[in-house]
This record gives structure tokens, C-alpha cells and sequence, in this order.
């Protein structure tokens, strides 16, 4: 059989030899039996080792390995090579001889960039025919030490705190080498080869060591004083093989931290300050304090506070840029009241004091501050200024005093700035409220019972203030109640007989009560006329009718009633002094209406009173008593009233109380002629008695009572009866006789 044989030439990654020894072998890579140089069987498949190939090498183009088959062809052989560095990235790097079957490197090799090549060898017929199984060549490319190592951060910065102890851990540097991690051309050592202080020379001791594997930095001394060296810079150094090989520099930043070992202290620490009274939340002054720690830190930063405020009239903060202690009046002072505060101040950090300072007392200092006076506005002790008083206060009465002070001591005037009724009076120099007459509930000014007026009070500089005086007003029970048919009924009372009553006019006296306090009363004289009455409940004389179309009549109607009354009467007394006298006409106990002509008038409807207005407490039920007196009833004091106690009565203001009556003529005279007198005895009796209702009404004298002695006008001229008279010639007379022959007309 026919053996492949595989020729392969030095390359740059073996040793020299002499020429003999670098004459050509040949490898077989298609034998089936047997075995060529550098050849071993693997299972089925024959296995060629790697073909190292050094990189860099200048020796291009180099040939690496001659394959060759060992069968043998009538026809010429062809070898081809395919893969990564021929016909794929990165292309041209190796190719073989068609002929020959040499494979060359065509350009240097970078092992950084490809640390191996593989690639298929193939025999082929010149038609392309395959003429064995594709082999497999692996390249693989040796390392040199041509890259430096390199520090991973142009500059490092660590930090170290003050006065640290040798061997503590500061920070750690780091560098990387490009080339084979697995040799030595890639085993870095670090070192430290310069160290410089900030300030310059500030210290000259080396301080920091480093650990040469893992690039570690640490302390190697004491001495670390941050109030002495600000920071250190670092030169340091990285080596690869262990050292001996390629080097590479970089920088370490290493910076003194500040650890709060110096205490604020006060410079100076006394102060004295000025301030305004009646000023709140403004400045006054400020505090200086030095400290050696870092500043801008907590270790540097003061903390002030005021130990003897109580009453926290004073507040102190700290101005972050300059540390100050901004010292500041949070509360109005009050010159009149102390004009002089003594401050006591303490400081510290915010950071606690480390273990590692001084162990000094807590800085103190002292502020003097003094209160400036200023003209102040007088004050009112209230505003609004409360009065609470009853409307019917009388005038003159103090309503108000000691409304207002002033902090200066100064004299004080006072004046009303608005008071819209004109009810109050102001005391110039006391300022005492006084009432310059009674309040009236009505007023528009009032709200919800409340008048509101405004006073002002000003000092000798002219400083003034004003303040509202709020005065509530309590209603009184100062109007008695009053009837007004023609009004609105609230409550109501009926007259009724209560005995058998003639035709007639009476005058009923009506005692009407409030529920007040005090309870206020009013005597009310209603006429009421008795008749016969209609279908309708009218009247049939019309005369009663118009006397009774009002509550009272004055007395000069009286007088002309009367005068026309007796007129007339004398007139009919003479012209009929031989009739007999008239009918009487009676009315039954409880069968009879007491009416009246309009529908306003008392007689007819139910009385009422009218209210006083709102507050009263006249909403309750009058106590009414209906007082009437018959003529013939007894003309001494009491029994002129029923039921009304013994000086309770309503009294004339005008005569001297409990007064005897004067006496009432009794019977009608005999004589037509004395009439006139009759009636006027009557009237003077009237006005002289003290003890009738405080009103001008005129005593009735028509009804006499049951069984009285008294007859009949018509027995003055005639004694024959009613029905030998005959009147008819009344109505001859006229209309003004037209009423009385109405009444005697024959039944």
C-alpha cells in the first residue's frame, strides 16, 4: 500500500538547529497502517497536533507545514486549505502551496487578537474530484510580553480619617495586562514609588504602604492630623512578570477626613445688643464662634441655644455660611414692663465631640440687651367693649368705665367716633360711658338686641385707637296694655248682664293687665248701649246706636250732649205736659245682645288690647275685670269697683287720694224747671269726685235699679198713664223729634 507522507519545515516557534537537523520530514496524514512522525491514532481517526506559530515573528512569509498524501495517482494531486485566516475572517493570513501542499503564514500574528487558527486540508483530482477525507491543521499562536500593564482609573481617591491607627485599610488600586493571563508575561506586582503632602512637606514620613499581589494601600504610621495635612498624592507603580517586565504608573488621592475633635468656642463672649418693644420677629445682633474642624461639616456646623428665656422672648439660629449665631426677638417686649434682659448663650456641634478631643467645658457667653422705649397706642382693656343694660335705663346712668389704658402713662382723651341714635355721653378725661337718654327697641340701628357705637382714645402725641362698644339692650315692661277694637284680636273678654238691664247707655270701666314685671295695667272706660234689638240684631233707637259708636266721649261732647239733651227734654216737657209719661221697656236677663252700630264698635264685638311689641311678655293672658257702676249704687270708695280690692282702684291724678265723694243728688227734682240744675249739680259732683276712673266720662243716671223711689220723667208733669197719652203730634215737630216720636209711637 501506498503511504501519505506529511513534510513540515521549521518554523519561528522552534529552536534552531543545524542544517542537518532542518531538513524535512513528512507526516502521512492518509496512512491506514502504521504511523508517521508526530502522527498517533485516536479510535478510527488519525489526530496531528497543534502547529505552534510564534507571534510578532518578521519572518513572513514562513512556511509552517507540507501535507502530503501517500496514495498513488496516474493523474496530478491538488491540496486546498479552507477556514478562519484563509477564505474566512480574518482572510490572508495563512495559505498553501496547490502543488506542494506547504502552508505558510502570509503576515504577522497577533496573539491579542486570535490565539489559535483551525483549518481543513483537502486532496483533490484536477476535476475537483476528492481524492481522501478532509484533515484537520490546528494553529495555535504563542505569546510574547508585548503589552504593558494598565492602571484601571487614570487617578484614585481614597480617604482616611484623622489620627488613624498604622494598618488600617485606605483604599485599593487595580491594573490589567493584555497579555496571556497563564505565563508570566501577565503576573502584575504594584508598588508605591512617591508620596507628596498638601500642604507641601507638611509631613515627610512615609504613611502609606501597599500590597504588592492585590494592590491594597494602607497607613504605615500615626501622624494623621487633618488640622496639619489636608491630603496626601500617591505615585504609584505596576509591573508585569512578577516585576521585572514591563511597567506602568498611576495616581493615588488620598484625602484627610476631619473627625470632630475641636469644640466650638464663643470669640468674644460677652455682647450687648439693643432692641424696640413692641416689635416681633426681627434681628437684633450676632454671635461669632471659631472652631477648627472641617468646615462645611457637621463637626464644624454650630448649634446655639438660650438657657435662661422662660418666657421665649428670644430666639438664636445659625447662618450656615458664616456659623454665626443670629440672635432674634420672637416676641413683642415691653419697655413699662423690663428694660433690660441678660441672655445667657451656649453652643456646641452637631456631630457629637469625638472621644479623641479635648475634654473641655461647654463655651458660654453673655448678651446684654436692652428694650428701647417708643411712644405706644393707647389699649383698650376689650374690644368690643361689652355693656349689657335695660332699654328704659335713665339718663345720667354710668354704663360703662376704665375702658382703656396706656402703656406710657400718658393722659388720655377720649370721644365717641360714631354713635348713630346720639344715646351715649363720653367722659373727655375718664372715658366713663354714661347714657344720655333712654334706649328705644325699635331703633333700626338695633340687631339682634345689640346697638353698636365706636369710641376713640387718643395720647398726648396724638397716637390714637379706636374700639366698638357692643350694648345689649334687655327690653322692660314699660307700656300698660291698651283695647283698639279696630286692631287684630290677640286675646278677647265678653261683656255679658249680669243683672236685668233698662234701655240706656252705661259706662263700662275694663281693668286690663299685662304678665310683665312689673305688671303693667290700664283702666279703659267702654260705653255700652242697651236696646231692643231687631231680626238682625240691630238696635231699633238709633240714638243709643251713635252714642255708642265710639270707645269714650270727651267732655266737651259730653256737655253738648247733655245741654241738647235737656233742651230737648224741656221742650218735650212742655209741649206734652198733659200726656202721660212713656212706656217702659225692660229687657230680660240674659235675653238681650249688647250692640252696637259699626262693626268696630266695643259694645258689639270682643274687646282686645294691643301689644306692646316684641320682648314683652304680654303674650300671656290680661287679667281684665269689667267694672261698671249702676247710678244708684253707693258713692264711696271700693264699692264704686266690685271685686277690685280697697285701694287697688284707678285714681284721678289730678285730686288728693282717698278723698270722700261729694254727693250725688239722689231724685230728679219735681219741677220741670230744675232740671237744668238737676243735671248740672250731677256733672260738678262728676268732676270733683277723686275716686272715678282717671277718664271724662259722664255718670248715667238712667237706671236706677230694681225697686228705686225715683219715677219716671213723665210724672213731673202729668200723672196719667202711658196709655191716655197720645204723641202723635211729635211727628209734626220735625226731624229733630223724629227719634223720640219713634219711640213713643203707638204698639
Amino acid at each position: 500500500s501506498h503511504c501519505p507522507c506529511f513534510h513540515q519545515v521549521w518554523s519561528s516557534a522552534e529552536p534552531h538547529h543545524s542544517e542537518e537537523e532542518r531538513q524535512p520530514w513528512a507526516l502521512y496524514p492518509w496512512r491506514n497502517q502504521g504511523e508517521g512522525r508526530g502522527l498517533f491514532r485516536v479510535k478510527r481517526d488519525w489526530i496531528i497536533p497543534p502547529i505552534r506559530v510564534l507571534e510578532n515573528s518578521k519572518q513572513v512569509p514562513e512556511d509552517l507545514v507540507q501535507i502530503k498524501s501517500d496514495k498513488i495517482f496516474t493523474g496530478e494531486v491538488i491540496y486546498k486549505l479552507e477556514g478562519p485566516g484563509v477564505d474566512q475572517e480574518p482572510k490572508n493570513l495563512f495559505e498553501i502551496d496547490d502543488k506542494t501542499g506547504v502552508i505558510r503564514s502570509k503576515r504577522p500574528l497577533d496573539r491579542e487578537k486570535h490565539s489559535s487558527f483551525t483549518l481543513k486540508a483537502f486532496a483533490l483530482s484536477p476535476s475537483g474530484e476528492r481524492l481522501e477525507n478532509p484533515t484537520t491543521i490546528e494553529i495555535v499562536v504563542l505569546d510574547q510580553n508585548d503589552n504593558r500593564p494598565v492602571f484601571t482609573e487614570s487617578q484614585f481617591v481614597g480617604t482616611v480619617s484623622e489620627f488613624s491607627v498604622p494598618g488600617t485599610s485606605v483604599m485599593s488600586v487595580l491594573a490589567t495586562d493584555a497579555d496571556d493571563p497563564m505565563t508570566e508575561n501577565a503576573f502584575l506586582s504594584y508598588s508605591i514609588i512617591g508620596q507628596e503632602s498638601v500642604p507641601a512637606n507638611a509631613v515627610t514620613k512615609t504613611m502609606f504602604g501597599i500590597n504588592n499581589q492585590t494592590g491594597a494601600i494602607y497607613t504605615r504610621d500615626v501622624g494623621l492630623d487633618r488640622e496639619v495635612v489636608k491630603s496626601f498624592r500617591l505615585k504609584l507603580q505596576v509591573a508585569d512578570m512578577g516585576g521585572m517586565g514591563l511597567t506602568r504608573e498611576g495616581v493615588a488621592i488620598i484625602h484627610v477626613s476631619d473627625i470632630n475633635n475641636h469644640a466650638p468656642q464663643f470669640s468674644p463672649d460677652s455682647y450687648s445688643m439693643t432692641a424696640v418693644e413692641n416689635r416681633g420677629d426681627y434681628e437684633i445682633g450676632r454671635v461669632n464662634v471659631t472652631d477648627r474642624d472641617d468646615p462645611g461639616t457637621g463637626n464644624w456646623e454650630a448649634k446655639y441655644s438660650i438657657s435662661n428665656d422662660p418666657d421665649g422672648n428670644f430666639a438664636i439660629s445659625t447662618d450656615s455660611a458664616t456659623n454665626q449665631g443670629v440672635l432674634m426677638v420672637v416676641k413683642p417686649l415691653d419697655f413699662e414692663a423690663r428694660h433690660e434682659y441678660v441672655l445667657k448663650l451656649t453652643v456646641e456641634n452637631h456631630n457629637p465631640l469625638s472621644n479623641k478631643a479635648p475634654n473641655l467645658p461647654v463655651s458660654t457667653a453673655t448678651v446684654v440687651v436692652t428694650v428701647m422705649n417708643e411712644n405706644e397706642a393707647p389699649h383698650f382693656r376689650e374690644d368690643p367693649i361689652q355693656i349689657v343694660v335695660l332699654e328704659s335705663v335713665a339718663p345720667g346712668t354710668l354704663l360703662k368705665s376704665d375702658i382703656a389704658f396706656d402703656p406710657d402713662n400718658s393722659d388720655l382723651r377720649y370721644e365717641i367716633n360714631r354713635d348713630p341714635e346720639r344715646w351715649l355721653d363720653i367722659d373727655r378725661d375718664t372715658g366713663d360711658i354714661t347714657a344720655k337718654r333712654s334706649f328705644n327697641m325699635r331703633s333700626p340701628h338695633i340687631k339682634n338686641n345689640i346697638y353698636n357705637a365706636v369710641v376713640k382714645v387718643t395720647d398726648a402725641d396724638g397716637v390714637s385707637t379706636t374700639a366698638t362698644v357692643a350694648i345689649t339692650l334687655k327690653e322692660t315692661n314699660d307700656f300698660a296694655p291698651q283695647l283698639f277694637p279696630s286692631e287684630r284680636l290677640y286675646t278677647h273678654a265678653m261683656l255679658h248682664p249680669r243683672v236685668e238691664l233698662q234701655e240706656g247707655e252705661y259706662a263700662v270701666t275694663v281693668l286690663v293687665s299685662d304678665s310683665g314685671r312689673p305688671v303693667l295695667s290700664a283702666y279703659t272706660q267702654v260705653n255700652v248701649t242697651v236696646c231692643l234689638c231687631d231680626s238682625f240684631g240691630d238696635c231699633k233707637s238709633e240714638a243709643g246706636a251713635v252714642l255708642g259708636s265710639s270707645m269714650g266721649i270727651s267732655f266737651i261732647a259730653l256737655i253738648i250732649i247733655m245741654a241738647s239733651i235737656a233742651l230737648l227734654l224741656l221742650l218735650l216737657l212742655l209741649a206734652v205736659a198733659v200726656t202721660s209719661c212713656g212706656r217702659r221697656h225692660h229687657i230680660k236677663k240674659g235675653t238681650g245682645l249688647l250692640v252696637g252700630e259699626s262693626e268696630d264698635d266695643i259694645r258689639d264685638n270682643v274687646l282686645n288690647y294691643d301689644e306692646q311689641g316684641g320682648g314683652e311678655e304680654d303674650e300671656n293672658a290680661f287679667n281684665i275685670d269689667l267694672l261698671w257702676k249702676p247710678h244708684d249704687a253707693p258713692s264711696t270708695p271700693g264699692s264704686y269697683y266690685p271685686g277690685v280690692p280697697r285701694g287697688k282702684q284707678p285714681l284721678r291724678k289730678d285730686a288728693p287720694h282717698n278723698l270722700p265723694s261729694p254727693t250725688y243728688p239722689r231724685r230728679p227734682p219735681a219741677d220741670p224747671t230744675d232740671i237744668e240744675d238737676y243735671i248740672n249739680d250731677g256733672l260738678e259732683a262728676a268732676d270733683n269726685d277723686p275716686n272715678v276712673p282717671p277718664y271724662d266720662t259722664a255718670l248715667i243716671y238712667d237706671y236706677e235699679g230694681e225697686g228705686s223711689l225715683a219715677g219716671s220723667l213723665s210724672s213731673i208733669a202729668s200723672g196719667s198713664s202711658d196709655g191716655d197719652q197720645d204723641y202723635d203730634y211729635l211727628n209734626d215737630w220735625g226731624p229733630r223729634f223724629q227719634k223720640l216720636a219713634n219711640m213713643y209711637e203707638p204698639r
